[in-house]
């Protein structure tokens, strides 16, 4: 308003000063120069008074006008997205603060990378719920998807017309010690489970890489731990009490039909809603876990001895260098006892080189390390190595030459980290992941135990291969584990040769950013490392995704070969 007044004062005095009558001194303008040739060529008149001022009181209107426009618009911008004061640390969600509909359920995958919106997310406390939702939603024919944990990158378990989640169905129902089997609600969580049947002195055989998924889901996306001789984790699965929407709850089991039964263990939720779960377990043992650091030409050697000899292993594959972790995994000796051996480096000195790598890349991308007074960054002495992983990329994740750099730290992290490590299996065989990612993982035949084929070691050459030829900025590990075969109709390690064996490899990015342009660039940059390896490695491997992994094309085309291809692996029983 202030500068409005201002405008006006200096127009008002520059109209004052323009049409002030001339002094009787001063001295007339002069004459205008005759032009001679006026007649023949017409000439454009010059002007040569000021230009005409517009009226005083309509100027000063406009500025004004123009001033409120702008208070207003900021007003309406500010008010109109009440977002918290953090909201600037998740950029990748801001969405998330807008005001909802209080009967709106939001409902995201645990990486961030797919969520939905619904009215109809239900979370039955028993079977007799469970059976009455599932009734009323079929009689208004009305879809509704079993998700659990939310683990799963793809988000497999999330539908907009509607969720049913079992945590609130979590409990140990019966353990019989002799037979080494334990009934539970589908909604308990994995490491429930072993911590309620521990004291049995009873354990699950494997286990993934976590313990925090449902056991209804991880058991009907076939999901699966590591060890050659070790089945997919479905293969423990006994008996189970399905509700279905046309024949109400059924038990099913390989006694009383095994077609049936090996179609719904790993069922996706298609043929209903997995309620009680009955497991076969086995004894709890401690396990000595081996860490050690090799390259390609001897694990070529060695391959075949480290599948049939160890319990539990698996590979760490580093793009850009040679190296090879091992992770073998074995009960502990009852006449040897744990292996004595002290480690050549502590833990700070197997770090130390990526915390300097950090400080380095920090003064190279030009960040300020300072903390200011309310910053909660911790201390970088305090972060783990996957922490300290995602900081780096954070600074330039799609730069192949920072990649690089950061796997090459990876690397000799983990020389300083080789050694033993002694503990009960379910806390020894978990595996720290890092943050939010995206990931792909495929299985596929690898020969038999007796006679490994070496195309799961093939598989990684032309993959990584592949990697340098396309300059992909792609981070470790690439993660490499076995299985032996499923028996279950749509595991993707599913055959009926008893002696076969699979591997499963998994390709991975981080987001290791909140801001929403990286992530979407992040995301863009593995679906192009995703579709260059499925061109040039799915189908002459006949590798299928993990259900858990596996994204739905958006292609309609892509989506029809897709199905097509799952298609006829069911009807020849190769899937």
């Amino acid at each position: 308003m202030s500068r409005a007044l201002s405008l006006r004062r200096s127009l008002l005095h520059l109209h004052h000063h323009r049409t002030k009558p001339l002094s009787p001194t001063t001295p007339p303008p002069p004459k205008p120069i005759q032009n001679p040739f006026a007649p023949l060529y017409p000439t454009r008149k010059f002007c040569t008074s000021p230009t005409p001022i517009p009226s005083t009181n309509s100027e000063v209107r406009k500025y004004i006008g123009y001033t409120a426009l702008v208070i207003f618009c900021g007003a309406a911008t500010y008010y109109s997205f009440p977002f918290p004061g953090n909201a600037k640390h998740k950029k990748a969600q801001l969405f998330r603060y807008a005001p909802l509909p209080e009967d709106l359920h939001t409902v995201s995958n645990w990486s961030g990378t797919h969520e939905v919106q619904t009215r109809n997310f239900y979370q039955p406390e028993n079977i007799e719920q469970l059976e009455k939702l599932v009734k009323e939603n079929n009689e208004k024919k009305a879809r509704i998807r079993p998700v659990g944990s939310g683990l799963s990158p793809n988000g497999i378990g999330l539908a907009r017309s509607g969720m049913v989640n079992l945590a609130l169905m979590d409990k140990v129902l019966e353990v019989d010690k002799e037979k080494k089997r334990v009934r539970v609600e589908a909604g308990i969580r994995v490491q429930e489970l072993v911590d309620g049947i521990k004291e049995y002195g009873l354990t699950l055989q494997n286990f993934a890489s976590i313990r925090e998924q449902q056991i209804g889901g991880i058991v009907q996306v076939g999901a699966h731990g590591t060890g050659a001789r070790l089945p997919p984790i479905d293969e423990q699965v006994v008996s189970m009490k399905l509700v279905t929407p046309a024949k109400g709850t059924i038990e099913i089991s390989k006694e009383k039909d095994p077609e049936l039964f090996y179609l719904a263990r790993v069922g996706l939720g298609g043929l209903g809603v997995v309620a009680e779960v009955t497991l076969q377990c086995v004894e709890r043992q401690e396990l000595v876990e081996h860490t050690f650091i090799s390259n390609m030409k001897d694990i070529k050697k060695n391959h075949k001895k480290l599948l049939s000899e160890n319990k539990h292993v698996k590979y760490l594959h580093i793009p850009y260098t040679d190296a090879v972790v091992v992770v073998t995994c074995n009960p502990v000796s009852k006449w040897k006892g744990p292996p004595k051996y002290k480690p050549k480096y502590t833990t700070n000195e197997a770090l130390q080189h990526v915390r300097d790598l950090y400080k380095e890349s920090l003064e190279t991308y030009r960040i300020a390390a300072a903390k200011s007074p309310d910053d909660n960054e911790p201390d970088i002495n305090e972060l783990s190595f996957t922490e300290l992983r995602d900081k780096l990329l954070a600074l330039d994740p799609l730069s192949k030459d920072h990649v690089v750099k950061i796997n090459r730290a990876e690397a000799e992290f983990w020389a300083k980290s080789e050694g033993y490590r002694v503990g009960w299996s379910d806390e020894i065989l978990g595996f720290d992941c890092g943050g939010q990612q995206w990931v792909s993982e495929n299985c596929f035949p690898a020969g038999t135990l007796a006679k490994p084929s070496l195309k799961d070691l093939e598989f990684i050459d032309k993959l990584k291969q592949l990697i340098e030829k396309e300059e992909i900025p792609a981070p470790s590990p690439i993660e490499q584990r076995w299985t032996a075969r499923s028996q279950s109709s749509m595991s993707p390690a599913s055959s009926s040769a008893e002696d076969d064996i699979f591997s499963w490899v998994g390709i991975i990015m981080y987001l290791p950013t909140t801001d929403a342009r990286q992530r979407k660039e992040i995301t863009e940059e593995f679906f192009h490392y995703r579709r260059l390896t499925q061109a040039e490695l799915w189908d002459k491997y006949s590798a299928y995704e993990h259900w858990a992994k596996i994204e739905v094309p958006k292609d309609k085309d892509v989506l029809a070969a897709l199905q097509r291809k799952v298609k006829k692996a069911l009807s020849c029983g190769c899937i």
